[in-house]
């Protein structure tokens, strides 16, 4: 008895003087006192971890922020209900990542504009580009099965299409690595998807740019592995690879090797959705809050654009990417190949994911933009944080910054933090030089006015919004992570605009 007592009162030093009479009251209990007490601790326990999580939401929801603050100002935090309103988004919803689980995930908001159905974590959304990602580990997964090779000419495995060959590709050629870091030279950025009662084309007919697809067809007209170009018909190459190779139609073969695999139980690369699934799918809406004609595009285009999500389950995506790097989890790629897929293959493209930061910033992630909904992934590859956050609006990317810029305040995250800008004394005459309407891409314009003495700048389909001056030729945004650098020719004619948006930039030509 003497020996077990002194072991007792070692143990108990260990512990803070509020926790020594618990300890002592149990060790001299009787056993079923002990029960009893042990039952109230853990329900004490959980009740002030659950009050503690419901403060936490609740600052989350209240403490949307700006991407820019002026220098000496202090933040003004916003409410995620009111700025669902003037994004005119009916629904977001989102999960939080801390320590390597699912802290907590909320819907917010109607399916539908003006419906009454709400928004739940269940609640689908299209990931849109998300998709490429999950893809990607699919892709890596028959790579370490040794039906694929990373650095292989994909034509040696493709059989009933190829990628037609010409003098781009006569010494380099198209692998699965430059497929996966959109450097293998490939042509279609994106797709703009099939709207209710359109024809739906094949993935032949994608593949070839012919009727009724609405894209150009896939070709190669830059040197692999030159340099990186954004490139959604690369993934189109990589699902025709995927099928051919395995023999299993896509969304079949992403069930099996990764969405069943992680418990991604509300996720489907099916297209158009089952009955079944689409009475709790979110519909889309235009920037102006009309839901769209038939609630949401299709998008045959499966692995570059296909998945129908939650955040909850990308969530889980992410989580396994955290632990596999780790070596505490490989239900679907070992470690190393983790690793693999989380090293910068040229500029900050891994694998299927976009790679930032060192040290205690090092973190992966994607966005999606399909029409209608727009969303975006974070994860960190130390602290095991991260956010997923879905909208079902076109004006929901700047939206979901400012939710992501909330969760990292509060949960004290090193990045996505207000940058900090001073506004320079300009004479307003200088702007009418900027004046007009330049060109981002095919069909998507920004226009620059001039009202009043301020300087305004619209891209197609978005809000307007104020240019402040940084000095005369550079310009941000308060309500958008957006940097403009106006451009001179050697006459002093402005000709171009260089947009800075995140860690990517992109060239205007100034058509107007």
């Amino acid at each position: 008895m003497r020996r077990t007592l002194v072991l007792q009162k070692t143990v108990v030093w260990l512990f803070s003087a509020s926790t020594i009479l618990v300890l002592f009251s149990l060790a001299f209990a009787p056993l079923g006192q002990t029960s009893t007490a042990n039952g109230v601790r853990a329900r004490a326990q959980q009740e002030s971890y659950a009050a503690n999580l419901a403060r936490k939401i609740e600052r989350v929801e209240t403490g949307l922020l700006p991407p820019a603050i002026l220098k000496g100002e202090t933040p003004a935090r916003m409410r995620l209900l009111n700025r669902m309103k003037f994004y005119k988004t009916p629904a977001v919803s989102l999960a939080v990542i801390s320590d390597g689980r699912l802290e907590w995930a909320r819907g917010y908001g109607v399916l539908e504009a003006g419906g009454k159905e709400p928004v739940t974590p269940e609640t689908m959304f299209q990931a849109a580009s998300i998709s490429k990602p999950v893809t990607a580990m699919a892709v890596l997964r028959l790579v370490e099965q040794g039906k694929l090779d990373l650095d292989t000419d994909v034509n040696k495995k493709l059989v009933s299409w190829r990628i037609p060959e010409n003098e781009f590709t006569s010494e380099e050629k198209v692998t699965i690595r430059r497929l996966l870091t959109h450097s293998a030279g490939v042509t279609v950025p994106g797709f703009v998807g099939y709207q209710a009662g359109e024809a739906v084309p094949n993935l032949q007919q994608i593949l070839e740019g012919k009727s009724p697809a609405k894209s150009l067809a896939i070709r190669v007209d830059v040197v692999p592995g030159s340099k990186w170009r954004y490139s959604g018909g690369g993934y189109v190459v990589l699902q025709q690879l995927l099928m051919e190779v395995t023999r299993i139609p896509f969304p079949q073969l992403m069930q099996k090797t990764v969405l069943q695999k992680l418990g991604m139980s509300r996720s489907t690369f099916q297209q158009p959705l089952s009955p079944e699934l689409a009475s709790n799918a979110a519909a889309g809406h235009w920037a102006e809050g009309e839901a769209i004609k038939g609630k949401w595009f299709i998008y045959p285009e499966l692995a570059p654009a296909g998945l129908w999500t939650t955040p909850t389950d990308l969530a889980r995506f992410v989580i396994e990417i955290q632990k596999s790097r780790l070596g505490k989890s490989n239900q679907v790629l070992s470690t190393a190949m983790t690793k693999q897929m989380l090293t910068p293959q040229i500029e900050n493209n891994g694998l299927g994911l976009l790679v930032d930061g060192q040290g205690p910033s090092a973190r992966f992630g994607f966005s999606g933009a399909n029409v209608g909904f727009k969303c975006r992934m974070v994860g960190y590859m130390n602290s095991g944080q991260g956010v997923v956050v879905m909208t079902n609006s076109q004006n929901g990317a700047e939206l979901s910054m400012e939710i992501i810029r909330s969760v990292a305040a509060e949960y004290g995250w090193p990045d996505f933090h207000p940058t900090e800008r001073t506004i320079a004394i300009i004479d307003p005459r200088v702007y009418d030089a900027y004046v007009g309407e330049y060109e981002i891409a095919p069909g998507f314009i920004l226009t620059v006015t001039k009202e009043g003495d301020k300087l305004m700048s619209q891209a197609t389909g978005q809000p307007k919004s104020e240019m402040f001056p940084e000095s005369e030729a550079v310009f941000f945004l308060k309500d958008a992570d957006a940097q403009f650098t106006f451009v001179k020719d050697e006459r002093g004619k402005v000709v171009q605009v260089n947009i800075l948006r995140g860690s990517r930039e992109y060239q205007a030509r100034k058509i107007k």
